[in-house]
């Protein structure tokens, strides 16, 4: 298990190695039912057996690590496993599970987890010195944070958010965060890769702010149009049959057949499944000199948001302003070695290749395709980018480059 920066995370808590519990690490149905009383060490309120049952039959997602009790309810939807899969462990101590095989969860898997805590289960803590619970850091945790409207306003009826907690974190998150970011010097790297579910907020004013977000939906709005006259312009021109190629002058030219442009929009196609790499590793995951502000500042502001709050629906997508910059440089350099008709053929496979990336990120991040399905497994793959494998796994539609870079994510090879 990954080592935990010991700056950013507090020392986890420590299991009873003197104490029985009566508890096991089976179905909840096997635990008595007693009352329980909080516990001193962990947030929220005691729980009962029977509450936790009770709420789990009201269809909320619950489950227990050793005494500790988690509402997972609403990342259901959003884990890489499967909503069937988390639902099917509810009520039950998942400690074992946690920790593998098949999969072993990453030290950022567990303090996720430990957002959602809402609780402790009632009676002594248990002896885990033969059969070791992961290892969660100690964070307060609470239904909802509120701030003033010039700050920004956090709520979330399915999630538990942690509160800001000065002794472990290294922001104060009631403050607009571009601006504090700059500050953590060499301390950035470490924290922009510990995620958080938790909006975020950047800019101080309310209209900067509006406009830094993006709904998925904005994408097909502004880029959809766009697609659509591209390909019929070019279409119509090359079925014209009056538009020639030059092949060394104005004389000395060649008729081009409309099927010209099937076979450029699907070489523009895979001219953006390059342009996708490259820009997410050479440029989002530039690393930020540690001495530099601005460097460090600007990092965040391209995507080390995403990866501080990889489930911020807002920041998913990439605005309309700078793609429009991105796709008129490209086109610009097209149009300088390539004749007119040609290089708009090219843009509009490389416009609908983006099209496809950008719905298929936000689908990673909030969809739930169905096990077994190829999103299945790029939805996992891509959350292992996230929380273990942040120097890897650069492909967001596929690992067509991951391959012959030698950045693709290594499966789980643990066996039961």
């Amino acid at each position: 298990m990954e080592r935990a920066d010991p700056l950013l995370v507090p020392p986890p808590p420590r299991w009873s190695e003197s104490k029985k519990s009566p508890t096991a690490p089976g179905a909840l149905g096997e635990l008595s039912a007693a009352g329980a009383r909080p516990s001193s060490r962990g947030p929220g309120e005691g729980l009962t057996p029977a509450e936790v049952r009770r709420r789990c039959r009201a269809g909320s997602c619950l489950v227990l690590c050793g005494p500790a009790v988690y509402d997972v309810s609403g990342f259901v939807r959003r884990h890489p496993g499967g909503e069937r899969l988390l639902r099917g462990r509810a009520g039950q101590d998942v400690s074992a599970l946690l920790r593998g095989p098949p999969h072993r969860h990453s030290q950022n898997a567990l303090r996720w987890l430990e957002q959602y805590r809402v609780g402790t289960l009632g009676g002594e803590e248990p002896d885990r010195r033969e059969d070791p619970a992961p290892q969660f850091p100690r964070v307060r945790t609470t239904q909802s944070v509120e701030h003033d409207s010039r700050t920004t306003k956090y709520s979330n009826k399915d999630a538990v958010f942690t509160d800001l907690d000065p002794d472990n974190d290294l922001v104060d998150w009631s403050k607009p965060l571009l601006w504090q970011v700059g500050h953590l010097r060499d301390k950035y790297d470490v924290w922009v890769h510990q995620p958080v579910d938790r909006p975020i907020r950047l800019f101080y004013s309310d209209f900067i702010e509006w406009c830094s977000k993006t709904a998925w939906y904005i994408v097909l709005g502004v880029w959809v149009p766009v697609l659509l006259y591209l390909c019929l312009h070019s279409y119509t021109a090359m079925a014209n049959e009056d538009t020639r190629l030059a092949v060394v002058s104005t004389e000395h030219s060649v008729p081009v057949h409309k099927l010209l442009f099937l076979f450029l929009f699907l070489l523009g196609v895979f001219v953006w499944s390059l342009l996708e790499y490259c820009i997410h590793r050479f440029v989002f995951h530039i690393k930020a000199s540690p001495s530099s502000y601005i460097l460090i500042t600007l990092h965040f502001l391209l995507h080390g948001l995403h990866h501080k709050s990889p489930y911020d629906g807002s920041r998913l997508v990439f605005p309309p302003v700078p793609a429009s910059l991105l796709f008129g440089a490209i086109y610009g350099l097209a149009h300088l070695v390539l004749p007119n008709i040609i290089a708009k053929s090219l843009l509009s496979g490389i416009l609908c290749g983006y099209i496809i990336y950008d719905m298929t990120h936000y689908y990673l991040h909030y969809g739930a395709p169905p096990e077994g399905t190829y999103l299945y497994g790029l939805k996992a793959y891509h959350v292992k980018h996230h929380f273990k494998h942040q120097k890897s796994g650069f492909g967001i539609t596929s690992t067509l480059w991951d391959r012959p870079f030698n950045t693709l994510i290594p499966e789980d090879t643990e066996k039961k």
